[in-house]
């Protein structure tokens, strides 16, 4: 076995201050919220909505933002900071703060308002950014389970509920076993290699790996598959997210979703990067896999949160499109798909939210007939996140796809690319059966009009940003090529 070489131990805690900060004010909320009970969820909320704000300022400031800025790490080097992990994880902050907004309504009408659900949020997204950092396998699987196990209380939060307790339980069996291979995966990297951090087995990788290094990468990518509700590893994802309450089924779909996707590429071009034409025809097949169900999958479905997951596995095989082209050109592009599938993930879940009959919530995608008569906003905004997510131009989706294809096209997967394309077409055809049902449909019954001003300022933000994406474009291209230059 090769000897691991020396690696300096920092202590630059200073580098963790949007964790510390974060974690003491969860704890500050929590004890708030034992106090003052379910009165308080409204309250605890807003504060943690202030408080994201104030942990992504901070995120902003320990990172060295310069094209040749190094990384700062700290606790031995199993914690990185650098401009690749910040941007995810002011998208992932964004998400997190975005989703408590739009659950506030929803928790008092359902009546499922307790403080624990925004405390279950905040340390979900401090798991999440203690992953996208992680620097060491430990370090990562601390970061994977503190955000697992707030998850699967997210799924079931709604304990009246039986199909969320299904969701839940679902989510926990089926994330336990993806846990379990990830962490195998992990026990023989660490057993073939002689270290967890991720520079070190990169060396040793480098200089020949074992047939167990090989397995062990195999397992881990199973494991972080199934994270991000990639074929084959995808059977949870529209139970869940049928299951979950409405702003949960929100939250899952972006925030994990990014953070799963930057500990995959960590994992994949810091760690695994001198294999890359071991790994490569791995993520092409998962790529394939997920862009064909996610295409076919939705055709026959009448759920629309059913639906919105099969989307889900879909845009996840785009976005592996760009991680298998191991390049800084597929990593940014990978960066901007993700931001771009924010802000549009994020406008069609407030217009799920919006569909609130007298009697409660609607799933069926028919209640959505004759929408662009009764509400027209809420109409014309759903039919551009549609358009968005088929890859129509000019709105933001079809930028996305472009950006991955071009990747893929530069690193020679032009197989890929045209698969890519054809699954977009079909696609196109459940997007637009939405579209279709709302303007040329039968009017069905409205819905309660009043979605409230917060909902309707995310909505249009959304909106905004979808469809002007080019007056954005360059700014954020720009933040993602620096921040994919950080692995390179």
């Amino acid at each position: 076995m090769t000897e691991a070489p020396d690696v300096s131990i920092t202590y630059d805690l200073a580098v963790m201050l949007p964790e510390i900060f974060l974690a003491l004010g969860i704890m500050a909320l929590l004890i708030f919220g034992v106090f003052r009970g379910d009165r308080a969820t409204g309250f605890v909320s807003s504060l943690g909505v202030v408080l994201l704000v104030a942990v992504g300022y901070f995120v902003y400031q320990v990172t060295d933002w310069g094209a040749d800025a190094d990384a700062r790490a700290a606790f031995g080097g199993s914690i990185v900071v650098d401009r690749f992990g910040s941007f995810l994880k002011l998208l992932v902050l964004t998400g997190g703060a975005l989703a408590l907004i739009m659950s506030q309504r929803y928790l008092r009408t359902e009546r499922m308002a307790r403080f624990e659900y925004p405390i279950l949020i905040l340390f979900a997204l401090l798991g999440m950014m203690m992953m996208i950092s992680a620097h060491d396998l430990i370090a990562l699987y601390v970061g994977i389970e503190l955000q697992s196990l707030s998850l699967y209380v997210l799924a079931a939060f709604n304990r009246d509920s039986q199909r969320a307790s299904e969701a839940g339980l679902k989510y926990f069996v089926l994330s336990a076993l993806s846990s379990g291979l990830l962490l195998y995966g992990a026990s023989l990297v660490y057993g073939f290699s002689g270290s967890t951090d991720f520079a070190v087995i990169s060396t040793v990788v480098a200089e020949g790996a074992p047939i167990g290094l090989l397995v062990g990468l195999v397992f881990m990518a199973a494991g972080l598959s199934f994270k991000v509700s990639a074929v084959p590893f995808h059977m949870w994802t529209p139970d869940v997210y049928e299951g979950a309450p409405t702003p949960v089924t929100a939250f899952f779909a972006v925030a994990p979703k990014i953070a799963a996707f930057a500990i995959f590429i960590r994992v994949m071009i810091e760690m695994f990067g001198p294999l890359v034409e071991q790994w490569q025809p791995i993520i092409i097949f998962i790529s394939i896999g997920s862009m064909a169900v996610g295409a076919f999958g939705a055709i026959g479905q009448n759920n629309i949160k059913r639906l919105m997951a099969y989307s889900t596995i879909g845009h996840m095989g785009y976005a592996l499109i760009g991680l298998a082209a191991a390049s800084e050109a597929g990593v940014r592009s990978v960066l901007l798909y993700l931001a771009i599938y924010l802000a549009t993930n994020l406008g069609a879940f407030v217009c799920i939210l919006a569909m609130r009959l007298k009697e409660g919530m609607v799933e069926n995608v028919s209640a959505l007939s004759g929408l662009s008569r009764s509400q027209p906003f809420v109409a014309a905004a759903l039919a551009i996140f549609m358009f968005s997510l088929a890859g129509i131009p000019p709105f933001a989706g079809f930028f996305a796809k472009l950006f991955v294809f071009s990747a893929a096209l530069q690193a020679g997967l032009l197989p890929l690319a045209i698969i890519g394309v054809l699954t977009s077409v079909v696609g196109t055809f459940y997007y637009l059966r939405i579209v279709k049902i709302m303007y040329f449909d039968e009017p069905a019954e409205a819905f309660d009009p009043k979605i409230g001003a917060a909902l309707r300022l995310i909505l249009a933000g959304s909106a905004a940003f979808t469809t002007l994406f080019l007056v954005f474009a360059l700014p954020i291209q720009a933040a993602a090529a620096r921040a994919a230059s950080a692995l390179f």
